[in-house]
């Protein structure tokens, strides 16, 4: 009987079995009797396996590694994915009326329930509060808080932009704690109570802080400032004592301070407390300012009686919110300013020099918050090649297809490396050098000189924040090639776990947020001219001896070592005796040189500490491919082969068995 084919349907024919996604890290400490290996192995993301094995110390390894291990798992939940999910989708809302029309002071701004519990479990989890731990003093508590951002971000939905404001809040205000009131009554305590709820892990006690700076004049250039500062009168004081609305929401005083002005774009509109910079006349000066106020007396005018625990905005109006490519449930809006109050930060005038502290925090925060959405789309391709086949093979089984996928691995380990070197100087940076690197394979690795901590820190924040992020967004296109079709749709069932799309959006986000690649190349180009760093020699005195440093500890090691010596000299020349006007111009490719030595460094020194194999495969095809030198020919077949096995290694993990699927808790 001749054979008749039957037909395909909605409900008949093939359909995909759907790609499990595996934990991206694993404890071995959790896993014994389960399976054997280290946290490296095991974990499906190796990278951050080893870097928490370079920075801490084993018994604090071990700690963090658990929370890690617990973290992972949490994500691919069902419910908080549904959470992100719903984030997604049913995107924060503006009301700006009351039914008859007035100005809604009390609650024009609705964001969904998703986004609320998502940012209660980035409270839970202590993805600001880490940090600021003072009980944990013999490891480095910004790697501990960055390891569990890692496993996080990319399930937050972008909750995770108002909690990087909150930590650089909290960093500013942990500065000011012991300043006296002065000409401020009251504002010595109300620094504390915010700067305690900022860093608290209690969804019911904390709080998140916004970071309002940019205007119409300028985007990142703080310069331009329109919005104006001014300190009230005793009748002012008196009037708004007499009206009710001179306390906050807990009852503390407002500041002195009247804020009048416009702020064109301000993410995490929905937080308790904002930072933002203002025009005296002294100069720019940084404020805090409480988002609400308590509304204690009738007004005859309102609709409807206010007192009790009534509250509405201080001083603010939700002009509109934006549309945005990406972000979705992030609340951005446009606010205007009239008579909000507020405290003075520091010293009037010097509100650029105060937000520095801000910036370098939210801009590591853009570099890790990147490569963690990275991280999950090369889940999604690692999984999905495990179950996809095309011509009647597995995609893994497609040398073609896991050697393009390798290669995005390696650009992954080196921009993930790159940005936690950055996370490292930063903790190292408030806990010392014993505290964060002595008894840890890094000890080789940061300097010992505080001065020269610093000026690493300087130097390279602003590379990490544009390279990283434009480098996620490149490996996430790649990623969502890596699916077909798929991967340009907006996969919101399933839990959204394959929405690499949504993803690639909010990458996009990191690129242009705190300041576009061209400001960081700006900025870096001011450190390398900045005499108070190094004489004005910050690359050769500080970079170059920093590199040097790792390379000689490397070279018996690796050959490689001479292209990035090769790289580091002509870094050298483009440098050396250049005017302003010549860094401006080659500005980007002053960056492009910094990211490449350093994650080159870095590889180098991590498959050095312990010879691992996909680590020394990583480190030397970084080199010889598109970090600083030329990709070599694949040789025999042979050599094909055995670099076909390394491509597998590396993208799918050592541990991968093609028809082996391994139980993890």
């Amino acid at each position: 009987m001749a054979y008749v084919p039957r037909p395909s349907s909605s409900t008949e024919g093939f359909f995909q079995p759907f790609p499990t996604l595996e934990p991206q890290y694993t404890s071995a400490k959790l896993s014994k009797g389960t399976a054997a290996g280290t946290s490296q192995h095991l974990s499906d993301d190796p990278v951050l396996a080893r870097i928490l094995h370079q920075y801490l110390p084993p018994e604090a390894r071990e700690q963090v590694g658990v929370s890690i291990h617990k973290l992972s798992r949490r994500v691919l939940q069902p419910s908080v994915l549904h959470h992100a999910v719903e984030a997604e989708v049913n995107v924060p809302t503006l009301h700006p009326l009351t039914t008859f029309g007035k100005v809604n002071k009390t609650d024009p701004l609705h964001t969904s329930a998703g986004w609320k519990a998502l940012k209660a479990i980035g409270v839970e989890e202590g993805t600001v509060a880490i940090a600021y731990d003072k009980a944990a003093t013999n490891y480095n508590r910004r790697i501990a808080q960055f390891g569990i951002s890692h496993v996080w971000s990319h399930t937050s939905a972008m909750t995770m932009c108002p909690m990087s404001m909150t930590d650089g809040a909290a960093t500013l205000l942990s500065r000011h704690l012991n300043d006296p009131d002065g000409d401020q009554p009251g504002r010595q305590a109300v620094f504390a109570e915010a700067y305690r709820r900022l860093v608290s892990r209690d969804p019911q006690q904390s709080w998140t802080s916004g970071q309002w700076m940019t205007e119409r004049p300028g985007g990142s250039d703080v310069s331009g400032t329109e919005t104006v500062a001014r300190r009230l009168t005793k009748e002012e004081i008196y009037e708004n004592e007499r009206l009710g609305l001179d306390q906050d929401i807990l009852g503390q005083p407002l500041g002195p301070w009247r804020i009048d002005g416009f702020k064109w774009f301000s993410s995490a509109t929905d937080s308790d407390v904002t930072v933002l910079l203002a025009r005296t006349s002294q100069g720019i000066s940084a404020f805090l300012i409480p988002m609400r106020r308590k509304v204690v007396h009738q007004d005859a005018t309102s609709e409807g009686t206010i007192g009790g625990d009534a509250t509405e905005l201080n001083g603010i109006r939700i002009q509109r919110l934006k549309e945005k490519l990406g972000t979705k449930g992030l609340p951005t809006a446009e606010l205007e300013l009239k008579g909000a109050r507020g405290w003075l930060i520091g010293r009037e005038g010097k509100g650029t020099k105060e937000i520095s502290a801000i910036l370098n925090i939210t801009r590591i925060y853009a570099a890790a918050g990147s490569a963690s959405y990275w991280s999950r789309g090369l889940a999604v391709c690692r999984a999905f090649s495990k179950v996809r086949k095309a011509r009647g093979r597995f995609l893994h089984e497609h040398p073609r297809h896991v050697l393009w996928m390798a290669a995005e691995t390696v650009k992954y380990w080196a921009a993930t490396q790159f940005t936690f070197f950055g996370i490292a100087l930063l903790g190292c940076s408030a806990q010392g050098w014993d505290a964060t690197a002595r008894n840890t394979p890094s000890e080789t690795l940061v300097p010992r000189d505080s001065t020269r901590q610093a000026a690493l820190l300087r130097l390279l924040t602003p590379v990490i924040k544009a390279q990283v992020t434009k480098a996620s967004v490149s490996g996430l296109r790649e990623c969502m090639e890596c699916l077909g079709g798929v991967g340009y749709c907006e996969n919101n069932e399933d839990g959204g776990v394959l929405n690499i799309a949504k993803l690639f959006r909010d990458a996009i986000a990191n690129t242009i947020w705190e300041g576009t690649a061209s400001v960081m190349a700006e900025d870096v180009g001011r450190v390398i001219r900045d005499r108070r760093i190094a004489d004005g020699n910050v690359i050769e005195a500080v970079y170059c001896s920093w590199v040097r440093g790792v390379l000689r500890r490397c070279r018996r090691y690796f050959k490689e070592c001479e292209a990035v010596e090769e790289k580091l000299q002509a870094l050298v020349c483009l440098v050396r005796g250049a005017s302003a006007e010549e860094l401006e111009i080659r500005g980007r490719d002053i960056l492009a040189h910094l990211e490449t030595i350093s994650c080159a460094a870095l590889l180098l020194h991590d498959a050095g500490t312990d010879g691992d194999e996909i680590a020394s495969h990583v480190a030397s095809r970084y080199v010889n491919s598109w970090g600083v030198g030329v990709r070599p020919s694949q040789g025999a077949n042979a050599a094909c082969r055995e670099n076909a096995i390394i491509d597998r290694k590396i993208f799918l993990g050592a541990n991968f068995r093609p028809g082996v699927r391994e139980g993890k808790l």
